[in-house]
């Protein structure tokens, strides 16, 4: 019966977001939109911070290369179409992260965390001197009216990114290795796996994925520039979705990605900014970090690692036995 029900749920949700565009609005197809491209990029990010335990600050530069693949290509003199620019971007974004994942992925801890931000700075700085970037005055697209179109085409990449990371990183000897080298790399090697390898693909395979949702991001708003698709505070994003949905599993990043995108929608649709954004997320990631070191996703009983209440619990005790 359990299996019944699951199947029966999942139906009615497919059926939902199918057919939410003709019912829901123009303002909660955008919003819809939106999740739908957070959810990806955080999925994106957690196989090589989650899954592989390699912490990267320097996401947003594959998802800037994905963006302005689409920017460059549907300008005068090249008048691309949309399709066609999707597959340069996600070719750029393979080959860049390929050369800079190889020599920064020797690098563990905080050394690779600041090698990958200060790819993305480097890339962030360099957009806005070329001509070709459109510089700090950023790049128009041709404009299309039709929130459905980028609400299915969002709704499909991240099905197909969460698609993939289940085949690859939950069914596969590749998710298998990939974890093995976080929890130990060393032992991991002993065992006969190329750490290196695997590593080095998995850092491609996220750079390609953020790389889709850049190209589909920059058609949608029809205008980019060096901060909108590559400032820092994207990849922030990313992690703390991640951080909060639950790290390292895979459907954690969706709920930190609908949570928190969702909330930031409403505070700026009733007050008009994200200062009280702001806040909320420190207190969100300060009470994950003390109550549920493994996101909100282990309040799941499936996906419960350990003992939260007593874990809490523990950690009241300790602050009065200090106090």
């Amino acid at each position: 019966m359990r299996w019944v029900l699951a199947v029966a749920l999942g139906l009615a949700a497919l059926a939902i977001a199918v057919s939410l565009p003709f019912w829901a609005g123009g303002y909660w197809t955008r919003i819809a939109t939106g999740i739908f491209m957070w959810a990806g990029l955080a999925c994106s990010w957690n196989i090589v911070g989650g899954y592989a335990g390699y912490i990267n600050f320097g996401q947003v530069a594959f998802f800037g290369v994905g963006a302005y693949a689409t920017g460059i290509l549907m300008n005068d003199p090249y008048d691309w179409t949309f399709p066609a620019t999707v597959p340069a971007g996600l070719t750029a974004s393979a080959i860049l992260a390929g050369a800079v994942g190889w020599p920064t992925l020797r690098l563990r801890g905080a050394y690779f965390a600041i090698a990958t931000w200060a790819f993305a700075e480097a890339l962030f700085q360099i957009s806005t001197v070329l001509d070709i970037t459109g510089g700090p005055a950023g790049l128009s697209l041709p404009p299309i009216v039709d929130e459905r179109l980028f609400y299915y085409l969002m709704a499909a990449a991240a099905a197909g990114t969460y698609g993939i990371a289940y085949l690859l990183l939950e069914r596969s000897r590749f998710g298998y290795r990939l974890t093995a080298l976080r929890d130990n790399e060393t032992a991991a090697e002993t065992l006969g796996i190329n750490t290196a390898s695997v590593k080095v693909s998995a850092f491609v395979l996220s750079a390609i994925l953020s790389a889709l949702f850049g190209s589909i991001f920059a058609y949608w708003v029809t205008f980019i520039n060096p901060r909108s698709v590559l400032g820092g505070d994207i990849t922030d994003q990313m992690v703390i979705m991640v951080l909060v949905g639950g790290l390292g599993s895979l459907w954690g990043p969706a709920l930190g990605a609908a949570i928190l995108y969702l909330v930031n929608r409403l505070l700026w649709s009733y007050w008009g900014d994200t200062v009280i954004y702001i806040v909320i997320l420190g207190v969100a990631i300060a009470a994950v970090v003390l109550f549920l070191p493994d996101g909100l996703i282990s309040l799941w009983p499936r996906h419960r690692r350990r003992n939260l209440l007593g874990a809490a619990l523990g950690r009241l005790g300790r602050w009065k036995r200090d106090a």
